[in-house]
């Protein structure tokens, strides 16, 4: 029977919960358990597909389709378990379900109430599947006190109940702050922070101290008293220089002792830590450097593109080398005025990632352009790959209009929705009812690889599978325009009529793939083609 960890969080937003969640899954893989981890977000969007990356970041995509908080890229990253569909969920998709159910008239004319209906509808999420498991974590987003999160709380109190002794321990993440005029740390924070939250029925087993400072011995006996947990369960948590080094810290700190105790486990043997003492190595005293460019839309916004930046840094790792990345908006490339040379030169290598809308399109193609011209390594992902055919298309071959029907209407749609061009097997609707219009593919589809082709080299194979987000593809009826201007579609959906990779083998690094592969890629299993991309950046920084 699997056990249950509840992680909340306390004070404020953004002390990374998601992080310890998945570090400490991390540190009890490495003392031979199965794990599972699993996030609850209140807020009332069915998924995360809607929501705007300034809003939330973003959109990490499992393997069966599902769209979901880019906490679980953290979950896969640190575990290496591949995350589901039932891994997510949120108070919309709850509620989306149970007014289903009342509909149809499954409730037999009872009262449909938060309780029991919603928090038995929670429960019954955290505990599907849950069979081959040794432990489960439930990260519950947002902060405790939040009217939203009250329905998720309750669901706790009341599981806990259900399981019993010995099967569930409460985790509670809050902040210590430091009153820099004092020269102090002040507990009182997380004093009241842990008072709310025992309020609502929950009394947390361990505290996960968040802090800027040492926490002194006698803060956190000061915080055991009030909290009522154990001194050797209020663990601190500094920051890291790298987020790879979180597990490592946190077992320095016996969190993954006292998480077992509080179970009546006693932890035994210390955890096998040698893959992130390796990782922690390779960032901290790399052999060199190099500077990548990625020309987006959302460069502000280091959580939009949360996957990407780590894969290129797994990508460092694989080198040993420290990956140096250079956010430039788009837009910039877009004025009269601009000197696209001038930004690019310095670079290593650039690369531009997906995106919706024509907002920064102009400047990514003029950034696809530059890297043909002066053999720059490039790498187009999603809507970068998109770019680099209509770049193609209008400079080398022939076609001035070039263009992608997602800006608008267009006499040559070298990119467009796929129903505007045929009819494929796999499409996926969206599960809400396309609400938005159109299709969408998500998740993963394997594709053919040319076995000849660089991209085949680089993945060792002929076959792969890639997780993929997006409505609009590449019109195979340019395929030939755009083969005689040198851009190779080296990879195609097994049936051969979907567009996967495009690649130019007269050129030092020239590869556009169609899904997302920063979405596989991990610290201590970095993604091929990432690996390859920081190589090629290497290669080019001794030219430079």
């Amino acid at each position: 029977m699997a056990r249950f960890i509840f992680i909340t969080g306390g004070v404020v937003s953004s002390l990374g919960k998601g992080l310890m969640a998945a570090s400490l899954a991390a540190l009890l893989q490495a003392r031979g358990y199965r794990v599972r981890i699993r996030k609850f977000d209140p807020y009332l969007n069915v998924d995360p597909g809607t929501m705007s990356p300034y809003q939330h970041g973003e959109v990490y995509v499992t393997d069966d389709g599902a769209e979901t908080d880019l906490d679980l890229g953290h979950y896969e990253r640190f575990t290496g378990v591949p995350s589901r569909q039932s891994d997510n969920v949120t108070s919309g998709r709850i509620y989306q379900q149970i007014i289903a159910r009342e509909r149809r008239g499954d409730y037999l004319g009872a009262t449909v109430q938060v309780i029991p209906h919603v928090t038995d509808a929670i429960k019954e999420f955290a505990q599907a599947e849950t069979d081959d498991l040794d432990f489960v974590l439930c990260e519950i987003g947002g902060t405790v006190g939040d009217i939203e999160s009250l329905p998720f709380i309750e669901a706790i109190r009341q599981l806990r109940n259900d399981l019993g002794r010995g099967q569930s321990v409460s985790i509670h993440v809050t902040l210590v702050p430091y009153i820099a005029a004092a020269g102090e740390l002040k507990t009182k924070p997380t004093q009241h922070s842990v008072r709310e939250l025992a309020a609502l029925g929950v009394q947390p087993d361990v505290l996960v101290c968040r802090c800027e400072q040492p926490l002194p011995a006698s803060d956190r006996a000061k915080i055991a008293l009030f909290c009522n947990v154990p001194q050797a369960a209020v663990i601190p948590a500094l920051d890291a220089k790298s987020i790879y080094a979180v597990p490592m810290q946190y077992h320095a700190e016996g969190l993954d002792s006292e998480v077992l105790r509080a179970f009546g486990i006693e932890p035994g043997e210390a955890p096998k830590l040698d893959r992130w003492i390796d990782i922690v190595d390779r960032l901290e005293n790399p052999e060199g450097e190099v500077t990548i460019g990625v020309v987006g839309k959302y460069v502000g916004l280091p959580d939009a593109y949360k996957s990407l930046n780590e894969a290129l840094v797994h990508g460092g790792i694989a080198n040993r080398v420290k990956v140096n990345i250079q956010w430039i908006d788009a837009e910039l490339f877009e004025q009269t005025d601009s000197d696209v040379a001038a930004k690019l030169e310095p670079l290593h290598a650039i690369l531009v990632p997906g995106a919706f809308g024509e907002r920064g399109a102009e400047g990514k193609i003029a950034s696809v352009r530059f890297a043909r011209e002066r053999r720059v390594p490039y790498f187009g992902i999603c809507f970068g790959m998109q770019m680099a055919c209509v770049e193609g298309a209008r400079d080398l071959g022939g076609i001035a209009n070039a263009s992608s029907t997602e800006f608008g209407p267009t006499d040559e749609p070298v990119v467009g929705m796929i129903t505007e061009w045929m009819t494929a097997d796999g499409i996926q609707k969206r599960e809400e009812g396309g609400d938005l219009g159109g299709t969408m593919r998500l998740g993963a589809y394997e594709a053919k690889l040319d076995g000849n082709s660089v991209v085949a080299s680089i993945y060792g194979s002929d076959d792969i599978s890639e997780r993929h987000r997006h409505r609009y593809e590449v019109n195979t009826g340019y395929r030939d325009v755009l083969e005689k201007g040198g851009l190779v579609f080296s990879g195609m959906s097994p049936d051969g009529t979907l567009p996967e990779i495009v690649e130019r083998p007269d050129h030092p690094w020239f590869i556009g793939v169609q899904f997302h592969p920063e979405l596989k890629s991990k610290p201590f299993d970095p993604h091929p083609l990432f690996a390859s991309f920081v190589e090629a950046a290497v290669k080019q920084s001794r030219l430079v």
